[in-house]
Parts: structure tokens; sequence; C-alpha cells
């Protein structure tokens, strides 16, 4: 018996078994809960859908079946303090267990889930309340949560029910115990509580580099679009184990630890951790026989610098990574040392995966991979005519006759932001890229990133891909600083590895580095050290601060 995923679409692949179109076939009225999660635990109850364990060595195992039954369970304690088709409900639960099954009860009931990390402060809190209109929250008890909600709660008048887990405290109502006492039945809503795939599912607020945050929705379809996600990049394999590293308030964990791995019958592998610590999760990478990865390019560097001799990695079949660009260095490296070839993609909270080297194709290090078969990806000039190979432009999406199944339906309350990308036949993503004659795509940068130095146009990243090879260099900025004559020039910002020291020796050391390994008018001519660099609150350096 296939995968419940293959009765949702069509397939075509090349003669080397690439992926190369895509087609879906859904009903107006489907909702991932109930068509997958409850159909999956109907035909394969016992199937395990999720492994989920702590730093503590604490571990449990949940079925399809009793992910379905929590998953109604919640569904009826939303329903039981009034949340309906419509509301939207913020959830900040860390890696705990409760956010599958609080995830898919909102799902049943058709409410609006906003997932957000637990590093908001009260600030973060208040602006998101009032944004979206939240009414509720669950959240969990470590840190400083409960005291920025209860802050930011004086200032939110949509903000009726506040719920805990794993903690008490009286201001709150305990998830957990609600959870215990509710039904495990829950009836599919009809007439007007009824879902249709236009309606909103789910809303993230972007992390991006200026201005506040913007409030992306996806639609009841966008799970679909996930397919290609877990099927064709991640090659999880039904019953085997997929480990994606991400808190669940980032959209990457339901690119790689819910939709489509649930639809390829594939059980997510969770380790709840409070610090990262490359050792332990390589550990368990080895202890629960994971045989599918996925990390940021940062996770990578954490483990090339351990003796990965000591780990038996062979189990491991498939290795992918996403979130930032993967510095060449990192994936030769990797490869030499353990076999695995990473697999590179590239989307963004809009979308799903855009480019991707999917399985069957060869990476080339360094690049995306080439367009998703999902969407029509195409890389423009600045009067939207597709860019010859070597030619930098922007990464766009053709939505002349539909949008595609994946893309988000707008910035919530901004239709005019929501028109600026959507225009003229195109969704524009603001990053830069190049197409090489076998149509594998290289990132450049952000269109607001994009160096222009005596006529030649740099992209940060090709710069600080050459940077990270050196041993000196732990972390770097590349960004364009003002120059009377050149325009601007190249200025990198770096924060040093342990043992070396920011001389004027080294400055030249790296300047020639870059000189000697790319185009020598990219090399920076200005270097800055510095302890920390700026980032945004999912880790992204903030270029725009680099440039102030």
């Amino acid at each position: 018996m296939e995968a419940i995923y293959k009765e949702y679409i069509h397939e075509t692949f090349d003669s080397a078994g690439v992926l190369r179109k895509i087609t879906f076939d859904y009903p107006r009225s489907f909702n991932f809960a109930f068509d997958v999660v409850d159909e999956i635990a109907r035909r394969t109850p016992d199937a395990l859908a999720m492994l989920w364990c702590d730093e503590d060595g604490n571990e449990r195992a949940f079925s399809f079946r009793e992910i379905s039954e929590l998953s109604n369970r919640a569904a009826n304690v939303f329903y039981s303090v009034g949340i309906r088709k419509g509301d939207r409900v913020m959830l900040v639960l860390k890696r705990h267990y409760q956010f599958w099954y609080a995830m898919m009860g909102l799902c049943k009931i058709g409410a609006l889930a906003i997932p957000a990390t637990h590093l908001l402060t009260t600030h973060d809190f208040t602006y998101r309340f009032n944004a979206a209109g939240v009414s509720a929250i669950v959240c969990t008890a470590e840190g400083w949560t409960i005291k920025s909600v209860i802050e930011a709660e004086t200032e939110s008048p949509t903000l009726k029910y506040k719920m805990l887990v794993h903690g008490h405290d009286d201001r709150f109502l305990d998830f957990d115990s609600l959870i215990d006492a509710a039904s495990p039945v829950f009836e599919r809503p009809t007439g007007e509580q009824a879902v249709t795939v236009d309606d909103p599912m789910l809303l993230y607020f972007t992390s991006g580099t200026t201005g506040l945050p913007k409030m992306v929705w996806h639609r009841f379809d966008y799970p679909l679009a996930h397919i290609v996600t877990a099927a064709h990049w991640h090659c999880v394999e039904r019953g085997k184990l997929h480990f994606t590293v991400a808190e669940t308030g980032w959209g990457k964990a339901v690119w790689g630890k819910l939709y489509g791995q649930w639809f390829c019958e594939a059980p997510v592998f969770v380790y709840d951790f409070e610090r990262f610590h490359a050792t332990d999760v390589l550990e368990r990478i080895v202890r629960y026989n994971i045989s599918t990865f996925c990390a940021p390019p940062t996770i990578y560097r954490f483990f090339l610098a351990e003796d990965l001799t000591q780990y038996d990695l062979s189990g491991v079949l498939h290795a992918t990574t996403a979130g930032e660009a993967l510095n060449p260095e990192v994936y030769n490296e990797l490869t030499r040392r353990t076999g695995l070839q990473i697999h590179e993609g590239f989307g963004q909270t809009e979308t799903t995966l855009t480019a991707c080297t999917l399985r069957g194709m060869v990476p080339k290090p360094g690049s995306m991979g080439q367009a998703s078969p999902a969407y029509g990806t195409d890389i423009v000039d600045g009067e939207g005519k597709s860019c010859k190979p070597g030619e930098v432009g922007e990464i766009v999406l053709h939505i002349e006759h539909d949008k595609p199944v994946g893309l988000f339906g707008g910035y919530y309350k901004d239709p005019e932001m929501t028109a600026h990308v959507c225009r003229e036949g195109l969704y524009h993503t603001g990053d830069m890229a190049w197409r090489d004659e076998d149509d594998f795509i290289w990132y450049v940068g952000r269109i607001d990133d994009l160096i222009k130095s005596s006529g030649y146009r740099i992209g940060p990243f090709e710069v600080e891909s050459v940077l990270m090879e050196h041993p000196a260099v732990l972390e770097c900025g590349v960004t364009g600083a003002p120059d009377p004559v050149r325009g601007q020039v190249v200025k990198a910002t770096i924060k040093l590895n342990r043992g070396y020291e920011g001389t004027p020796e080294l400055t030249k050391e790296l300047q020639n580095y870059v000189k000697t390994h790319t185009a020598s008018y990219k090399y920076p001519r200005i270097v800055e050290y510095v302890d920390e660099l700026p980032k945004t609150i999912s880790g992204k350096i903030r270029r725009s601060e680099l440039r102030k």
C-alpha cells in the first residue's frame, strides 16, 4: 500500500528519476488533520507518528492513533473556551510534544494557528497580539514567557484565553489537565464552521532584517506543497525516523517536522533540548537510528568541529539543509569525513521549496539546486525578463494564471504590501541569484544587500563564503560601505575563532585570501572585528545594522 500522499498528486519524472512535474488533486474541503492524520490513524493506527525525547532521558512515542485522539481532545479544549473557526491562537511551545496535537486541534476547528518562538519579549508579544488580533495563547512555562505574556496582556484587548503546558500558574488554564479531561472524539464541523482550502490556516511573523515583522498567512492547502519537501528533498521513507533541527516557533518546523513527513507516513524525531550541543545531537542521531536529517548550515559547521569518527553515522541515508546559504567548504568537508552529500534547498516563509536539490540530482556545492517543479520559478531582470545563464537577477514565481499551492495567501491585513510583491504576474522574492548552464541556481543575496562598486555588482554571500573558508573566521557579514570614488566598497565584519586576534597582519592576510580565491575586485577593502554580529530573533545576520 502506497503512502497516503500519492492519492493527492500526479508526478512526472525524467530518465534519471528526478521529479520534473507535480500537480495536485484535492477537494475544496481538504483539511490535513482530518483527511491525512485521522485517515492514517484509521488505516494503520499503531504506526509511529513521532518519537520525542528530552535532555533528561525522558522519552515518549506517539502513534498516529494517539495523535488523532489527542488532536480531538485539543479541539474540544479549544471549543470549550469559545475558540472557533477564524480565531487566532498563538502557540509558544518550543520543542514540546504538545505542539503537534495543538496544531492539529486548531486545524480541525478551522482556527488560525500562529507558531512563535519562546525568545519573544513583552514588546514582541504586545505587537503580535494586537497586529493579529490574537484570541488565545498556549505557551510553555519555562523562561520569561509567563512574565512577558502577563505584561503584554494589559495592552492587548483581544487576548481572552491563556493556557500553560509543563507548569502551573493561577493566571493560566492548565492545558495538560484540560487535555486529559477532554473527550477523544470530535466531529468534523459542518456548515459555516467547516473550512475550505481558501480559508487561512497558519500565520507566521517573519523576522525580516528591516522593519517590524510582517504577517504571512497560508491557506488550508499549504500542507500539500510539502509533499515535495519530504518525499523528494528530505527523501523520507515510511516508518523511518526523520530529524529536522528546528524549534516550533519557526516555519522550518512545519517544513521538516509535520506536514510533508506525515503525508509520507514517516515518523518525526523530536529532541527537546534547551541549549544546542553538537555532541548531544550526534549521539541521538546514532542512538535512535535517524534515517534522514535536515539542519541549517550552522549546525553542520558545529558537527565539523567535533571528532566525527566517534559517531557511526552510516544509518543516515540522506542529509539536507536550508535556512541560510550553504558555504561550499562545509559541504566538501562533511562529504570527505562522512560520505554524506548535503542537498540544499531554498524557500521563504511565504513559500515552500522554490529551489532544491532533489532526489536523483547530483549536488553542486554552493548551489541551491534547480527550480522546484511545484512552482514556475524564474530569475528575471529589472524589466521582468528572464535572465540568461550567468546573469544576476531576482528570484520570482510565475502567478499569471493562478497562485500555486504553497504560496502564501498574502500579508495579513496588509493588501498594499501583498500587491507590492505580487505584481504583473510575478511573486517577487526579493532574493538575487544567477543560473548556470545546467539550470542550477546560485544565491547572491537580498536585493537591498547587493553591493555596487565601480560598476561591479557583488553579492555578499559569495564574499562571505570565501572568508568562511579561512580558519580565523567563525562568522562574518559582508556589506557595502559608502565610498566617494567607487560608490561603495566591500566591508567585512568578522567574529574570529578562538586563538586569533584582529591585527593588521590578519586583515591583510584575509584580504589576500579573498583576492586569490575569487575575483580580486570582490575583496573587502574594510575589515572590522567584533565580539558578536547583530542578528534577527531567528539568528540571521542583520546586514542593515552592519551598514549603519
